[in-house]
């Protein structure tokens, strides 16, 4: 082997159009998805290289080759450098020639690859041509600073009921979404996508959906319910599948967050999902301790934290002087057993500014989403709701937390008194109402005019058990009748005045017919 590595270095010598060493370089060992180069004195963090079989042709040559195969420098050593390999790392062998391509890694941004579905380094994989999209943009890159943002004032409604009346969300926000596995974390992201085709088309966010570590089946299933709501056309995928190697899966959620910087600084509104950061950390801690990096706490490298915070700090709403546009982050993390004081989960708290938590107990118990409202919250909280959420929603978290204390109580108590019992059948209407089915994520107008008929007592003369049915019925009564009120509270943004009384009014008579059906049935 020493032999075969003089012979190509007295070539590469022989043949230096470049620099000799500082440019070109050779593979001294690979394996696992990494490869050590020898030379490359001048290479820098980051940047893309070429692997080449070919040593008689030029770099422009080489870079027309058909199927290309790239790596980023991560490791910068006193011999050379160690690259992980972005593509199939069977094609690497030892000696094989390595190029410097002088720039960082970067990917194609732009608006042909809404609607597409796309690999980490911006490459179409959905089968349907090139995507077209030539400007490119590093995939990684500072976070704008305090000066260059604004308040995060503007809502981005979710469709959730139950997230958008006591846990809002604001475009430019980081909002976690954690839980175990299969208690409906993702489900809250694609109805979120969905209920974009609620906003009016002027104000509609791009939103990006990264799925990192995923089944192919389960993200082509995702893509194509999109399709058929209607929402890819305003979508953009990215994907780094299970079978991916791991710097693939590393690289998906700052693809994802680059291609929303360049929406955002178009002064458009634009949603990233990273689904999920747990597999982002395993991947990246897979390629640390491969690259020869001292492991820390759970074999996790020490720079982990790091890893999320530039990420998430991308997101922001920007200053009028820079646009105005926002990119909106929903992290997802999956925990084990409901354990949030894990090293991952805890670093991805401290970041974003809240955290929707997805209880199992309450998954099990039939509660969708199954939000544990005592340790879920928004830090941006009531500046991210409009007046008519914040009317009709403000007293529901306080009053649900007690509901959940009284609830545990009363399994230690068989006599219950008539003030308790009664505020345990408001909660338990309450939490009725704001159950939601997967995949029926509602308009923010109706949201608000549900939410005001729970809140303001009209749901009373029902028993918990029949809410759940007269909520549904409610929501048709509205369609159906009060078109125009719903219209009203959509444009406006508020209840007051004349608005809130026709609403009461509308609500009066769905009362009167409905409430002498149920009691007649009931008899």
């Amino acid at each position: 082997m020493e032999s075969i590595i003089k012979k190509i270095e007295a070539e590469i010598s022989a043949w230096s159009p470049q620099g000799g060493s500082e440019e070109v370089g050779i593979v001294r060992a690979t394996g696992d998805g990494i490869a050590e180069v020898d030379g490359l004195s001048n290479a820098v963090m980051s940047e893309m290289v070429l692997f080449d079989p070919t040593f008689d042709r030029t770099l422009a040559e080489a870079l027309k080759d058909p199927s290309p195969v790239y790596g980023l420098v991560l490791n910068l050593e006193e011999d050379g450098v160690r690259a992980v390999i972005l593509g199939d790392a069977s094609k690497i062998y030892e000696g094989m020639l390595v190029r410097r391509l002088n720039r960082l890694l970067s990917i194609p941004v732009g608006e042909p690859l809404v609607g597409r579905v796309v690999n980490p380094l911006g490459e179409p994989v959905d089968g349907k041509g090139s995507s077209g999209a030539t400007e490119m943009r590093p995939i990684e890159r500072e976070a704008y600073g305090v000066i260059d943002r604004a308040p995060v004032n503007v809502p981005l409604h979710t469709g959730v009921k139950a997230i958008d009346a006591m846990i809002p969300i604001g475009r430019g926000q980081r909002e976690l979404i954690i839980g175990d596995r299969g208690t409906g974390k993702t489900s809250i992201a694609i109805d979120t996508i969905i209920n974009q085709k609620n906003e009016p088309a002027s104000t509609r966010p791009v939103c990006i959906y990264v799925a990192i570590g995923q089944k192919e089946s389960k993200t082509a299933k995702l893509v194509a319910e999109l399709e058929e709501r209607g929402a890819m056309e305003y979508t953009i995928i990215v994907t780094a599948p299970a079978s991916a190697p791991a710097a693939l899966q590393f690289l998906a959620p700052f693809a994802g967050a680059t291609i929303g910087e360049y929406f955002m600084e178009q002064g458009r509104d634009a949603l990233v999902i990273y689904d999920d950061l747990s597999k982002q950390a395993v991947a990246y801690r897979q390629m640390s301790l491969l690259l020869r990096r001292p492991p820390g706490r759970e074999a996790y490298p020490g720079d982990i934290f790091y890893l999320h915070s530039r990420l998430l700090e991308r997101a922001a709403k920007l200053s009028k002087e820079r646009g105005g546009g926002s990119l909106t982050a929903l992290p997802i993390i999956e925990t084990q057993e409901g354990d949030v004081s894990a090293y991952i989960p805890t670093n991805v708290i401290s970041i974003t500014d809240g955290q929707i938590y997805l209880e199992a107990n309450l998954f099990n118990k039939g509660q969708r989403p199954a939000i544990n409202v005592g340790i879920s919250v928004s830090r941006v909280g009531s500046s991210a709701q409009t007046k008519a959420m914040k009317k009709v929603a403000g007293k529901i978290k306080l009053e649900l937390a007690q509901f959940r204390e009284l609830e545990a109580f009363m399994q230690f108590s068989s006599d219950l008194d008539a003030e308790t019992k009664k505020r345990i059948d408001a909660g338990r209407r309450m939490t009725e109402v704001l159950n939601q089915g997967r995949g029926v994520p509602l308009p923010f107008h109706m949201e608000a005019a549900v939410i005001f008929a729970a809140t303001n007592g009209y749901l009373d003369a029902f028993s918990p058990e029949e809410v759940g049915a007269v909520e549904a019925t409610l929501q048709e009564y509205f369609s159906r009748e009060a078109p125009d009120v719903l219209a009203a509270i959509g444009e406006s943004k508020e209840i007051s005045g004349q608005l809130e009384k026709t609403l009461r009014e509308k609500l009066d008579t769905f009362v009167a017919r409905h409430g002498s059906e149920t009691s007649s049935a009931r008899t």
